[in-house]
């Protein structure tokens, strides 16, 4: 589901872009086209006044004779620029001279301004188009004639097949990139509704799985209870009492699910306030005093006696440190010690929560952040509960851009670190 959808980014992408390329495209061959074609008529138009002026134009018998110097011109073909393809010679009520060479355009087509042309509008023999003008010739103050002069426009006809050929390889090569952008961009779009998927998964699976058990016990507690004797009130209430029980681990469970659910990823820096660390550990230590005398275990606070500044979500970052708290006193025997430390680096700060407890297998360390995971040896369901805590932790850390670690020996004890980084000031 999700590559289809990011299969339809991309193709969206590559439409649009595809869209904005050609467009593109068409109006810069447009632009390019009309410049090329301002240049070339304004060389025209300057070539032709140059020619013009070098000729004089002496009337006769209502036409004019040309004449170069004391030399008359005979043929229109005769002078004329290189590279034009004819210049023509009319009279002022545009009827061609004599001079005329047989290509000349006809009365009809003496029209002042620039035209394109066919060649073989005039000669079977060429498909070439030229660019003809048509310009009056002032004697002095007086308009004696026209003159239409014509030339090839292969040189813009190769620049604009140029120009093609760069747009034909350019803009199919551009789309192709776009569409890997695009899938690109597409794969960092969907990265949100990806990550919200696979939490929805993920829950859903934990779900099922942790839930199983318990419903089933809560089933068979109650079948037990309906098919005690009607006399024997006892048995129906041990039922109960065990139902109550599950419930209250089942909805424990279902809290520590839904909160790993709710806090994957960096926490909004708005949700965090600057939190004095020396006080706040000095404080979560207090509340373990009960239970260090309950299991006679000696808890050992070694903190900085200065004020240390951290930025943090005061309620998440105690959960963990309790979770790691309650596994050291949990797995710690009795006379045993349970040390909380905290040492500052270079921007950040180190909490080690120190137990000399029964420790974890070398070959269980990858493991143990993993979620409903349990070391067989001890940490059963009964006394591990759900193998949430330490997932909770090193999420709730991650979350505020720390780091969890753990270093552990059986039978000496185990070492958890965390470290978060100092306020910046």
């Amino acid at each position: 589901m999700l590559t289809r959808s990011r299969r339809r980014l991309a193709y969206l992408f590559t439409l649009t872009m595809g869209g904005i390329l050609v467009t593109f495209a068409f109006v810069v061959y447009i632009l390019f086209v009309r410049e090329r074609l301002r240049n070339f008529d304004l060389d025209l138009k300057n070539e032709t006044q140059s020619h013009v002026s070098k000729f004089k134009y002496i009337p006769n018998k209502g036409q004019y004779i040309i004449k170069y110097g004391n030399m008359q011109l005979e043929s229109s073909l005769d002078g004329i620029p290189k590279g034009f393809e004819f210049a023509c010679w009319y009279d002022d009520d545009k009827q061609p001279l004599e001079i005329n060479y047989y290509i000349c355009p006809p009365q009809n087509s003496v029209k002042t301004g620039f035209q394109t042309i066919p060649f073989n509008q005039y000669s079977a023999n060429s498909q070439q188009w030229l660019r003809q003008l048509t310009s009056p010739i002032q004697n002095g103050n007086k308009k004696t004639g026209y003159i239409i002069v014509a030339k090839s426009l292969q040189p813009v006809q190769k620049n604009l097949a140029k120009l093609r050929l760069y747009l034909s390889i350019g803009v199919p090569t551009t789309l192709g990139i776009a569409g890997i952008v695009g899938w690109f961009l597409g794969g960092v779009a969907m990265k949100p509704t990806k990550r919200s998927y696979e939490q929805l998964q993920r829950f859903t699976a934990d779900a099922s799985h942790e839930l199983r058990a318990p419903i089933a016990a809560i089933l068979s507690n109650a079948q037990v209870g309906l098919l005690a004797p009607e006399d024997n009130s006892e048995l129906p209430r041990q039922r109960l009492e065990n139902i109550v029980d599950i419930s209250k681990s089942m909805s424990a469970l279902i809290g520590n699910l839904l909160f790993l659910a709710r806090h994957e990823g960096r926490l909004n820096p708005k949700d965090l306030q600057s939190l004095e660390i020396v006080s706040f550990l000095n404080n979560l230590l207090k509340e373990y005093q009960l239970v260090a005398r309950e299991k006679a275990l000696s808890i050992i606070a070694e903190l900085p006696s200065q004020e240390v500044i951290v930025f943090a979500d005061p309620d998440l970052l105690q959960q963990a440190l309790k979770n790691l708290l309650d596994n050291a006193c949990k797995y710690t025997p009795e006379g045993g010690t349970v040390q909380l430390k905290m040492f500052t680096q270079l921007r950040r700060i180190s909490i080690q929560v120190v137990d000399s407890g029964i420790g974890i297998p070398a070959e269980d360390l990858p493991h143990i952040f993993e979620r409903f995971y349990r070391v067989d040896s001890s940490r059963t369901r009964s006394s591990g509960g759900f193998g949430l805590g330490l997932a909770i932790a090193q999420q709730i850390v991650k979350a505020h851009s720390g780091e969890i670690s753990v270093e552990s020996t059986v039978g000496e004890g185990t070492i958890f670190q965390v470290c978060l980084p100092l306020k910046k000031i």
